[in-house]
């Protein structure tokens, strides 16, 4: 039977749509523009990624204690328009002929700074609302919607770009921050700000709170560092992959764009199944199966060629890839979720964001560096062959059997709002 969330969630789920749908369909826009319009190298793309990852990271660092002590629904629809402006910049830049390497790294650092802060809010304030048992179907739903877009935007949008130019899916972009931000503005639900905490002592504690209850907690620790790692190093041949298809085999933005569509459809697939799955095998089992799967597979990109062939290694290897992170996707964040304090939750959240997105963005600078020195087909297959051992830092069943915080109101019998599980884009 479908579980039913109420109004406020419609209003939600759609908001976190459009923008996804947006931020996919401008999916390759800024590589793409950076090669072909401004001629950047393989390491300018790969840096162009980690330094809006770096720095984003670094002033986010700081955010969490401030979301946490405000509330957080004029934090959400803040940071959505801010995401707009610093979008919204690059079509008019295009137009008045100023476009520059310099301003896609800009924006890439604002549009990251303001997606933490957004997470961070966004995760604190559901996690206050949803019962603790509707958490994995709601996270199954938001996995869902992410990866029906992440099917439909980059066809889409390599289309436009093939028509129109990089700079249209751009403004699209754009554009779905502003409807995600009167989609937010028109929930009606409550809202929540943790009181101040007046405990006299350094900033710098206060920042790193986040980071050692994650330390602390044996499933968080674990999930974190295998997060980091395997997330890391499948960013880290995000941009090889695009300087391999786009600038040595040549690809058409249209077939870049499929390359990466179709395979997302194993990931929806994979998020509806996730609950079922757990219902069936339970939580652990499917975790780590999954888990362990989502690292084999990057390994077949070693086979990336030019033409059709190469085309299909891709469709196939992300294919399955991407069906096994959405089934393991919902379950970490629900996992987490479980686990973090409610009164605490922005801080730890935004902790997890700005620590991964460093440690991903130093990951992607020696990632493009290897690349320089080997080719990037070469630095995709050292990242593949690294993921084997990923798995291992997987959390023991002794340790997640272990009870978890659900958050003050998880018993409730209302209708609540879940958090979506994959906000960061």
């Amino acid at each position: 039977m479908r579980v039913q969330l109420g109004r406020d969630f419609g209003l939600l789920w759609s908001a976190y749509a459009v923008s996804t749908y947006g931020s996919w369909i401008a999916f390759g826009a800024f590589p793409l523009i950076a090669v072909r319009v401004l001629h950047s190298s393989a390491f300018a793309v790969s840096l162009l990624e980690a330094a809006g990852l770096a720095v984003a990271a670094v002033v986010a660092f700081t955010l969490g204690p401030w979301v946490d002590h405000r509330a957080k629904r004029p934090v959400m629809i803040a940071m959505d328009l801010i995401r707009f402006a610093a979008l919204a910049s690059v079509p008019v830049a295009s137009v008045l002929g100023l476009l520059s390497y310099g301003q896609l790294l800009v924006v890439s650092v604002v549009s990251g700074t303001a997606g933490i802060a957004f997470t961070a809010a966004s995760g604190a304030y559901l996690k206050h609302l949803v019962r603790g048992d509707h958490l994995l179907v709601a996270n199954g739903r938001f996995e869902g919607t992410s990866w029906a877009a992440t099917a439909v935007g980059p066809p889409l949008g390599g289309a436009l770009i093939g028509l129109l130019g990089p700079v249209v899916t751009v403004t699209a972009d754009a554009l779905s921050y502003l409807l995600s931000a009167f989609g937010v503005l028109r929930i009606r639900g409550g809202d929540i700000a943790a009181p101040r905490d007046r405990t006299p002592g350094p900033r710098g504690a206060g920042l790193l709170a986040g980071l050692r209850f994650i330390l602390r907690d044996p499933v968080l620790r674990r999930l974190f560092l295998n997060s980091v790692l395997v997330g890391g190093l499948i960013m880290a041949t995000v941009p090889l992959l695009s300087v391999l298809l786009l600038g040595q085999y040549h690809f058409p933005a249209w077939q870049y764009g499929l390359a990466f569509g179709i395979p997302a459809l194993g990931g929806f697939v994979g998020a509806r199944l996730s609950a079922r799955l757990v219902a069936r095998h339970g939580r652990y089992r499917v975790m780590t199966v999954s888990g362990r799967l989502r690292s084999l597979f990057p390994l077949g990109l070693a086979l990336v060629g030019p033409g059709v062939p190469g085309l299909l290694t891709v469709i196939v290897v992300e294919g399955l890839l991407i069906t096994c992170m959405g089934v393991f996707n919902p379950i970490h964040a629900t996992e987490r979720l479980r686990r973090t304090p409610a009164e605490h939750t922005a801080r730890i959240l935004s902790t997890w964001s700005a620590v991964t997105k460093l440690l991903h963005a130093a990951l992607i600078v020696v990632w493009g560096l290897l690349a320089t020195l080997t080719g990037p087909l070469a630095a995709i297959t050292v990242s593949g062959i690294l993921l084997l051992a990923t798995p291992l830092l997987l959390p023991a069943r002794r340790h997640f059997s272990a009870p978890a915080d659900t958050g003050p109101r998880a018993g409730n019998s209302l209708p609540r709002k879940p958090f979506p599980c994959s906000p960061d884009r």
